[in-house]
Formats: structure tokens, C-alpha cells, sequence
């Protein structure tokens, strides 16, 4: 076999490979075997059919045509090997030359990870917030354990805001009441806008026995999205009382025996918080200034397959899941359609560079990974995805993504050599220290949002 690179561009190259017919044989007798399998000719047992006779009923071309099917990707993987290609995707195959018993040409056209110089990085430099737990952070972290605790009773009075209403609830549009406009016993908290729009100012001042009606556009059901006129009664009103904050709090909601001890646990505990976002914040930021310093091509057709990916996960997943179409989500975000493409394609551009320049640092800076730290990503993913951990790696072998989760962890390792490189401050202006932190495994999460890659 003979073949020859034409580059196209940075990114794309084309193969042309000569193969001298008689390293076609293995195919054309497999084949022959396969067609003997699936015909059948009188006089003849089935598979035991001559190749000639094959030959005269079926005609050579048949042969010929599934021969080369089953060599091309042989051949083609050979020719991307010998020239140390990075191929991206399925190539493009044109047959150019076909002659039975002498010779077979192809071409294939295919997208290449374009070669890239990785400056020093050493000299990035960035500013991070400062870790700082104000008394204003330990008040709403207390408060937000104290709300969690909160008893309700009923009162008897009109209904205020932060009150729990329960009540009953009718949708009518057009005039008619719909079949799944109806609810029974709803309880609601006046001010968490957890249910329709329009509800917290209708109930607002209403007693036990008390109803109302107010428009409000449905948000899910037969009707989602339509005007409807809803009737709302309130059948009980509840009052939320919050526990003192004392000692006695302390012991009821934790570990701890007085106030003071709760609230200091509450600083160590966002003082890890903080670090944490810090890090997080860090890592984000170095790697916004890495890709300043690396000239990536950016190949067209993996760019455009990327988008098409993005945008099909979002309208049949992730919006699919709560019944919203795309129309409607970019409603709700104030875009166009043409504003949300070019976000889209911006995305998925950063995504791709982010890959491809970690990528070449795994490759530059010899990065392994480690059983225990594979293990470790693989938890954490069956974890984001609601599968157990078990039933994760099961899938996870079965469809061969073993080495893309490698991938996402030599990456992330890759980040967390370039942060160690770089200068960070904070916004006082002192050197942050970040070797202490779980670097590995949160710069990989940091990779995966770049990437669009979260599970």
C-alpha cells in the first residue's frame, strides 16, 4: 500500500492511498463467505457455492463492492498511522480507481487536531476575590439553618406575606374550566413565586374561606402557555414561627452545646466555602488567559457538529425535561434566535480550544492518570448523573467512554499544572496558596464547564 498527505488546511487533510489488488484477497474472501451465506443457487449446498458461479449469478461488481468495504477502513486507519495523523470524526471517502485484479486508489478527506505551539505559561498572572466572612455571611448562614427548623401553626387572620396558604385552585380558558385545571389543597408560601404568577398578590389579605380570581399565563399542562382565569379559595392559613436563637437552638440543630460554638463552625464552615469558590474562581480565570496565549485553528465541520450537538441536547433534554420548548426559552432569556446561534457557536469554539490546548499540555508535560484518581472522577460523575456508582462504570465500559473520562481527568490535571505556574493574588493583593486544595479534581470540573462536558 502507498499513500500521500495533501494539507488542505491547518486543520484538514486529504489521503490518497494505492493498494495493489492482491492485498484485497482477505476481503474478497470473506466476501465471497459472506455472500455464500445469504444466497442460495439450485445444486448447490448453502456456502459451498464456487466463487465463479457467485461471479456468473451475482456478478463480480457485487463482490467487488462489498470487498472493498470491508478493506477501506483498514486501509484507511494504516494510511492515518503511517502519517501520524490526529484524524477528528468520519473522513470523507471517495473512490477514484477501481481495477479488478490490479489495483484499488482512494482518497479521504478528514479533519485534523491542528499542531499547536504552547507558550511558557509561567508568567500568567490573575486576580481572585479574597477570602473574607463577613458577620453579614455568619448572620444568613445561621438564619438559613433557624429557617430550616421554623414550626408553623394557624392563625387565624388575614394571610401575609411569608404565611403558608393552603387552597384550592381552578384554571379556567375561554370559559371552560380545564380538565387538569384543578388542584386540591395546595399549600403555598405567599412570596416564593413557586406557583403561578399573579398568585401571591390575589391570596395576600384573604382569611380562611376567603377566595379570589387573577389572570396568570399557565406554565405546564394542556394549556401550557395560554391566558387563564384562576380561581383560588383559601382553605387555611398558617403562621411560620422561627426558633429563638439561643442555646437551646444550638443544641437543637447541631452538634453543639451553645450559640457561640454553632456560629464559629458556621465561619470555619464558609471559610472552606470560600476557599473553594476561590479556587474554583482561579482556575477559571488562568484558564481564560491560557487560551489568549495559544493561536488555535478551528476546524469547520467539528465546530458545526459541535454546535448542532449543544443546541439538540438542549431542546430535546434539558428543555425537553420540563416541558419548554426553545421559542419559549429564549423568550424567558430576552434573546434572539441569531443572538443565542452566536452564543452558541462562541461556546462551543471556547469548548473546543479548551480540549485541544489541554490536550497538548497532557501531551507536553507527560500526564498520567492514576486508578485511584479515575475512580475518584468516575463517583463524582455517576453521582451528577443519579446512577449509582456500579451501574455508572457498567455503561461507562459497555459504550467504550473509558479513555473519554481519562481524557476529562488528564485535563483537568493539566490545568492544575498551569495554575501552580501562574501568579494568583487576591483582591488584597497577597499571594494565594492553592497547593492545598484539591486541585486535581475541581480543575477537572472547571474543564468540564469550559468543555460543556458536565454530566
Amino acid at each position: 500500500m502507498k499513500s500521500a498527505v495533501e494539507t488542505l488546511n491547518p486543520t484538514r487533510v486529504r489521503l490518497t492511498v494505492e493498494v495493489p489488488f492482491e492485498e484485497l484477497k482477505a476481503s474478497l474472501d470473506a466476501a465471497y463467505k459472506k455472500i455464500n451465506q445469504q444466497v442460495t443457487v439450485k445444486g448447490f449446498r448453502q456456502g459451498k457455492i464456487p466463487a465463479r458461479v457467485i461471479d456468473q449469478r451475482f456478478g463480480r461488481g457485487a463482490v467487488l463492492e462489498e470487498a472493498v468495504n470491508d478493506a477501506l477502513p483498514k486501509f484507511y486507519t494504516e494510511a492515518v498511522n503511517e502519517a501520524e495523523l490526529n484524524p477528528l470524526g468520519q473522513p470523507e471517502v471517495d473512490i477514484t480507481e477501481l481495477k479488478d485484479g490490479e489495483l484499488l486508489s482512494f482518497t479521504a478527506e478528514v479533519d485534523i487536531r491542528p499542531a499547536l505551539e504552547i507558550p511558557d505559561y509561567s508568567g500568567i498572572e490573575v486576580t481572585v476575590d479574597a477570602v473574607e466572612v463577613t458577620d453579614e455571611d455568619i448572620e444568613k448562614s445561621v438564619e438559613q439553618l433557624r429557617e430550616r427548623f421554623a414550626t408553623t401553626s394557624p392563625v387565624e387572620r388575614a394571610a401575609a406575606e411569608g404565611d403558608i396558604v393552603t387552597v384550592d385552585l381552578e384554571a379556567k380558558v375561554d370559559g371552560e374550566v380545564l380538565e387538569d385545571g384543578v388542584a386540591s389543597d395546595v399549600d403555598y408560601t405567599i412570596g416564593s413565586g413557586q406557583l403561578l404568577e399573579g398568585i401571591d398578590d390575589a391570596v395576600t389579605g384573604l382569611e380562611a374561606g376567603g377566595s379570589a380570581t387573577f389572570t396568570s399565563e399557565l406554565k405546564g399542562g394542556s394549556a401550557e402557555g395560554k391566558e387563564a382565569e384562576i380561581s383560588v379559595t383559601v382553605k387555611a392559613v398558617k403562621a411560620r414561627e422561627l426558633p429563638e436563637l439561643d442555646d437551646e437552638f444550638a443544641q437543637m440543630a447541631s452538634e453543639f452545646d451553645t450559640l457561640d460554638e454553632l456560629k464559629a463552625d458556621s465561619v470555619k464552615r464558609l471559610e472552606r466555602m470560600k476557599k473553594f469558590d476561590q479556587a474554583t474562581q482561579a482556575q477559571e480565570k488562568v484558564l481564560e488567559e491560557l487560551l489568549k496565549l495559544v493561536e488555535v485553528p478551528m476546524p469547520e465541520k467539528l465546530l458545526a457538529d459541535e454546535v448542532n450537538t449543544r443546541k439538540h441536547n438542549l431542546e430535546h433534554h434539558q428543555l425537553g425535561q420540563i416541558g419548554m420548548n426553545l421559542e419559549k426559552y429564549l423568550e424567558m432569556q430576552g434573546k434572539t434566535a441569531e443572538e443565542f446561534d452566536a452564543e452558541l457557536k462562541e461556546q462551543s469554539e471556547k469548548g473546543i480550544k479548551t480540549q485541544f490546548v489541554l490536550d497538548e499540555i497532557v501531551n507536553k508535560e507527560k500526564v498520567s492518570v492514576g486508578q485511584d484518581e479515575l475512580t475518584e472522577h468516575l463517583m463524582r460523575r455517576a453521582q451528577s448523573s443519579g446512577m449509582a456508582p456500579d451501574q455508572f462504570a457498567q455503561a461507562v465500559v459497555e459504550q467504550g467512554q473509558v479513555p473519554m473520562l481519562v481524557g476529562e481527568v488528564a485535563r483537568g490535571k493539566a490545568l492544575a499544572t498551569v495554575v501552580e505556574a501562574a501568579t494568583v493574588k487576591d483582591s488584597n493583593g497577597e499571594v494565594v496558596n492553592l497547593e492545598d486544595e484539591d486541585e486535581t479534581e475541581a480543575a477537572t470540573e472547571t474543564v468540564e464547564a469550559a468543555e460543556g462536558t458536565e454530566a
